[in-house]
C-alpha cells in the first residue's frame, strides 16, 4: 500500500461512493456491432466506480463501498482503485460471486450498445452485514448509485449506510443511475435502453428521496424518479418528496441545477451551464464524469454554477477519449481545459492536455529506480562465441541473472529489469505482474539507422505485449550524422511513441553515440534537446554515463521545461568500469530528475563469462549478480547522499554570508 493509500485508509473521506463496480470490455473495432467485434480492451467500470476514480484524480479524498469477486477480475478492480488513490477498505470480496462484466461497442448509431453480465455479480450481491460502519463514519458525504435500490439485500444495505451517514452528519447524494436491464424492466439485450419505466424503480427511488441532499440524473432518469413522462410534473413530484438540490444532465446542452421550488417553465430557469463542444469518441462515461466534476466543487462549497461548469467540462473530456475511468482528467488537466477561451474540440489531440492526461491515473514517479539491464543480444552472442560456449545456453543465463535479481529485490519497490524476448522470453513471463519495473527491448540489435520489431503495424504488435511492459528502444545518434539519417531515426522514434500512446504503454528511449564513439562534453544534452524539439517525449530517458555535472544539469533542465510528464532519467552502464560508473553517478545524482540507473554488463558480464566458461555454477552466478546489483544501488545512493550534503553545505554557507 502506498503512502497515499495508507493515509486514505485511516483519514477522513470527503465522499464514500456506494454502487456498481465492474470490468468494462470495450470493442476495439470502432463502429462494429458487438456481434462483429473481434477483440476487447479491458478497463474498470460501473457508474459509482467511475465517479470515485474521477473524484480521486481531481484531488478529492474518496472511498468505495462495493463488492468484487475472489478472482482475477476482482483483484484487477481492487488494485486499480488502490492505484488511483481510492480507499478500498469497504470494498468487499463476496464469496461465491464473480465480478460483474459489461461489454460495450463504440458505435454511436445504436447509442453505444452494451450487454451487462451482472445478474449474479458481486457488486449487486451486497447485504447489510457487508457495510463497514467505521468507513461510513469517516465520510463527509455518501454517494448512492440508484441501481443499489434494485434488490432487497442491496436496498437494505443502502438503508443502513444512509442511516449511519445521516446520524454522523454526512450529506447524501443520489445518482439515479437507472439501468432498466438491471431492474428487470427489459431483457438482457436492452442494455442501451434508459427510458423504459419501472414502477419498482420509481417507488424505491421515491422512498429514498426525502433523505437526500443532492439528486443527479438525466431527463429520462428524473422522469423515472418522478413517476411521470412529463419532466415538469416529475420534478414537481421529486420536490414534494425532497428539498435536495436537483441536477438535470442534458448531454451536449449542458446542465441545469434547481435549488428551491420547481418553476412552471423550465426553459431559462434554475442555474444553467452550457455544454462544451467536443468530438465524441465514447459517450458511455459522460454522466459519471459530469458527476465527478460537479461533486469536486459541491463537496467543497463552490457555487452551483461553478459546480455545473466543472461537471460539464469533465464530462466533455471523458467522452473525447476511450473508456470511462481511464478517461477521467486530473485537476491540472481540468483547469487547463477551463482556462482556454476556446476549448479544443479534440482534447485527446491537444499537446498540453495530452501531457497532463499522461499523468492521470499513474502512480507518482519514483524518487529512485534501479534497473538491472540484461536485454543484451549481440554482446552475449559474441561473449559465448569467444568462450566457445553454445548460444543455446543464453536463455538459461538470463534466467539465472533474473534469479540473482529477484533474490535481492524482494520487498523493494524501486527496482526493475530490462530484458529482451530473444533470449529472455522466460524472464519476461516471470517478471510480468511482479510489481517491479519491467522494460522490454523493441529495437533490432545494433541497428543504425534504428529498426524496430513489429513494423509496419507497431500498435498491433505492441498490443500483444503485457501492458505493464515499458517499451525500450536504443538509438545511436551523433551530432555529425547526415541530416537524412538523423531525421530517419527521429521518424522511427516518433512512430514508436505514437504506437505506445495508442496502446497505453510507456516508452523508454536509450541514446548512445555512434558505434566506436563517445559523446563529448555538451554533446549529449544537445542531442536530447533536438529530440525534444522534434516532439519526442518518452516517459523515461536512458542516457550514457557522462562524468560532467553540467551535462546532467542541462539535461534535467531541458526535459523539465519541455515535458511535464517525463518520469525521469536513468544512467546507463555502457560497459563502464566501476570507477567510470562512480564518476557518472557522482555527476548525475545531484539532479532530482535523475532517478537512478539501468546498468547491465558492469554488473553481470564478469560472472556471466565465468559461468559460460564453466568456472561458476548456477548458484554462484546468481549470487554474484545479486551482490553486484546491491553494491551498485549502494554506490548510487552514496553519490546521491554526497550531492545532498554538498547542496546543504552550500545553502548553509549562503545563509551565513547573507546573515
Amino acid at each position: 500500500m502506498s503512502q497515499r493509500e495508507a493515509a486514505g485508509a485511516t483519514g477522513r473521506l470527503e465522499l464514500l461512493a456506494m454502487g456498481r463496480a465492474d470490468v468494462d470490455l470495450y470493442a476495439e473495432q470502432d463502429g462494429a456491432r458487438l456481434e462483429e467485434a473481434d477483440s476487447f480492451a479491458k478497463y474498470v467500470g460501473g457508474s459509482a466506480l467511475n465517479t470515485a476514480v474521477g473524484l480521486a484524480r481531481l484531488g478529492v479524498r474518496t472511498g468505495m463501498l462495493t463488492g468484487v469477486g475472489d478472482e482475477a477480475m476482482g483483484r484487477f478492480v481492487r488494485s486499480t482503485l488502490e492505484a488511483e488513490g481510492v480507499d478500498t477498505t469497504a470494498v468487499r470480496t463476496v464469496p461465491g460471486k464473480l465480478t460483474s462484466l459489461v461489454l460495450l461497442a463504440v458505435r454511436e448509431t445504436d447509442g453505444f450498445p452494451r450487454i451487462f453480465f451482472a445478474e449474479d455479480g458481486a457488486d449487486l450481491s451486497l447485504e447489510p452485514d457487508d457495510v463497514d460502519e467505521g468507513v461510513v463514519a469517516r465520510a463527509g458525504a455518501v454517494l448512492v448509485g440508484g441501481t443499489y435500490l434494485s434488490r432487497p439485500g442491496l436496498a437494505a444495505a443502502v438503508d443502513r449506510v444512509v442511516t449511519l451517514a445521516r446520524a454522523g452528519g454526512a450529506r447524501i447524494v443520489l445518482d439515479i443511475d437507472y439501468r432498466p436491464v438491471l431492474w428487470g424492466a427489459v431483457g438482457p439485450d436492452g442494455g442501451t435502453l434508459d427510458a423504459v419505466p419501472s414502477t419498482a424503480a420509481t417507488d424505491a427511488i421515491q422512498a429514498l428521496l426525502p433523505r437526500c441532499d443532492l439528486v443527479v440524473g438525466t431527463e429520462a432518469e428524473l422522469r423515472i424518479a418522478g413517476g411521470s413522462e412529463d419532466l415538469s410534473r416529475a420534478l414537481e413530484r421529486i420536490r414534494e418528496l425532497s428539498a435536495a438540490v436537483l441536477v438535470v444532465k442534458r448531454g451536449a446542452s449542458g446542465s441545469v441545477v434547481l435549488d428551491g421550488p420547481i418553476p412552471t417553465d423550465l426553459d431559462g430557469a434554475g442555474v444553467r451551464a452550457p455544454g462544451f463542444a467536443v468530438d465524441v469518441v465514447n459517450a458511455a462515461g459522460a454522466g459519471d464524469g459530469f458527476l465527478a466534476g460537479f461533486l469536486s466543487g459541491w463537496l467543497r462549497g463552490s457555487a452551483l454554477e461553478a459546480c455545473a461548469v466543472r461537471g460539464n467540462a469533465v464530462g466533455a473530456l471523458v467522452i473525447a477519449r476511450r473508456g470511462c475511468a481511464p478517461a477521467m482528467p486530473t485537476a491540472p488537466e481540468l483547469e487547463a481545459f477551463l482556462a482556454r477561451s476556446i476549448p479544443p474540440r479534440r482534447p485527446a489531440e491537444d499537446h498540453r492536455l495530452g501531457q497532463l492526461h499522461r499523468l492521470a491515473g499513474r502512480a507518482t514517479s519514483p524518487s529512485s529506480l534501479y534497473v538491472l539491464a540484461f536485454d543484451h543480444r549481440w554482446q552475449l552472442e559474441q561473449l559465448a562465441d569467444r568462450l566457445g560456449a553454445s548460444r543455446s545456453r543464453l536463455p538459461i543465463l538470463k534466467e539465472l541473472i533474473w534469479r540473482g535479481f529477484s533474490s535481492v529485490a524482494g520487498g523493494r519497490g524501486d527496482v526493475g529489469v530490462l530484458v529482451d524476448d530473444r533470449y529472455g522470453e522466460r524472464v519476461l513471463e516471470l517478471a510480468s505482474g511482479s510489481g517491479w519495473f519491467v522494460a522490454r527491448a523493441l529495437d533490432e540489435p545494433a541497428s543504425r539507422p534504428l529498426r524496430v520489431l513489429g513494423e509496419p503495424d507497431l500498435a498491433s504488435f505492441l498490443h500483444s505485449w503485457p501492458r505493464d511492459h515499458v517499451i525500450k528502444v536504443l538509438a545511436y545518434l551523433g551530432l555529425d550524422d547526415p541530416a537524412g539519417q538523423f531525421a530517419a531515426q527521429v521518424a522511427t522514434l516518433t512512430r514508436v511513441q505514437e504506437a505506445c500512446r495508442r496502446t497505453e504503454r510507456e516508452l523508454l528511449v536509450e541514446l548512445q553515440a555512434p558505434p566506436g564513439e563517445r559523446y563529448g562534453e555538451g554533446e549529449l544534452p544537445e542531442v536530447v534537446e533536438r529530440l525534444l524539439g522534434a516532439g519526442l517525449e518518452p516517459e523515461w530517458w536512458k542516457l550514457p554515463p557522462s562524468p560532467h555535472p553540467a551535462d546532467w544539469a542541462r539535461l534535467a533542465g531541458a526535459v523539465e521545461a519541455s515535458d511535464i510528464a517525463c518520469r525521469g532519467l536513468l544512467v546507463l552502464g555502457q560497459g563502464s568500469t566501476e570507477e567510470q560508473l562512480h564518476a557518472a553517478f557522482t555527476a548525475a545524482a545531484g539532479q532530482p530528475l535523475c532517478r537512478g540507473f539501468a546498468v547491465g554488463r558492469t554488473i553481470f558480464e564478469a560472472p556471466a563469462g565465468a559461468w559460460l566458461a564453466g568456472e561458476l555454477d548456477d548458484e554462484a552466478l546468481s549470487g554474484r549478480v545479486g551482490d553486484r546489483f546491491v553494491e551498485t544501488i549502494d554506490r548510487f545512493g552514496a553519490a546521491r547522499a554526497a550531492a545532498r550534503a554538498t547542496a546543504e553545505q552550500g545553502s548553509a554557507a549562503g545563509v551565513r554570508r547573507t546573515g
